[in-house]
């Protein structure tokens, strides 16, 4: 029954998504449209479990090839022991050198993932990239991060810093489904719903892409018979705006 209940949480999670983000989630595909046919650059980002977006939208079949991620140095789960990385996203002005030590410059598009969005990496970043000229596009649960203090020196919270945020409308908490006789809830919901998210907002980049005449540069799968040469070919147009084949 629990497994019953987590599968029925996640179809209301995406249902959500449907009904209250898909009018954020046109916006923010227009703003990295506008983005791409002005040759400006994308990049993405999220510490521990909400870099997991970030990697669904890089070096994906059927992924747009213009997605640069920005690793979270000590923040992923290949870090031992991985406690550190809830230690390491609350290191105040670390956000700032992430994204200050990219390629990242005016007119280009950030994309910033944090369910609870009270840490000082994603903040720190976002102040520190909308003073460099970027657009942030944020994407946190509203209900989590209305229910928790930030932890950084401004009071603020990534909610506050986006010029765009879209609900990834997971519950406080995150974790979805009570079993009974047991107080911890369990089934986490935001990478579910985050992916969902990137995966829409893609999807809509390329349909207005091809709208404009534009040829959207789109991994094609490398087990299909010349997906390796039609990829390498489309990575050699883009790569001065593609940085993670360096």
């Amino acid at each position: 029954m629990s497994a019953k209940n987590y599968l029925s949480e996640a179809i209301s999670a995406l249902e959500r998504l449907t009904e209250n983000q898909y009018c954020n989630i046109v916006c923010a595909a227009e703003m990295l449209v506008e983005a791409v046919v002005s040759d400006h650059c994308i990049f993405s980002f999220g510490a521990s479990h909400s870099f997991i977006p970030t990697e669904e939208m890089v070096y994906r079949t059927g992924g747009l090839m213009l997605v640069n991620p920005i690793y979270p140095h000590g923040m992923n789960l290949f870090v031992r022991p991985m406690t550190q990385t809830s230690k390491f996203e609350r290191i105040i002005g670390l956000g700032a050198e992430l994204i200050n030590s990219s390629p990242a410059k005016a007119g280009d598009v950030l994309l910033i993932a944090s369910t609870s969005g009270r840490n000082a990496v994603v903040i720190d970043m976002a102040i520190a990239a909308k003073e460099k000229g970027l657009k942030v596009i944020g994407i946190t649960s509203l209900s989590y991060t209305q229910g928790v203090s930030s932890r950084h020196p401004s009071g603020k919270k990534l909610a506050d810093l986006c010029d765009l945020l879209i609900d990834n409308e997971s519950p406080y908490g995150d974790a979805a489904v009570t079993v009974p006789g047991f107080p911890q809830k369990v089934g986490p919901l935001s990478s579910l719903t985050g992916i969902a998210i990137v995966n829409a907002i893609v999807a809509e980049v390329v349909a207005k892409l091809v709208e404009r005449g534009e040829q959207p540069p789109v991994f094609l799968s490398g087990n299909l018979d010349g997906g390796d040469e039609y990829n390498a070919r489309l990575l050699a147009e883009n790569k001065h705006r593609i940085f993670y084949m360096e």
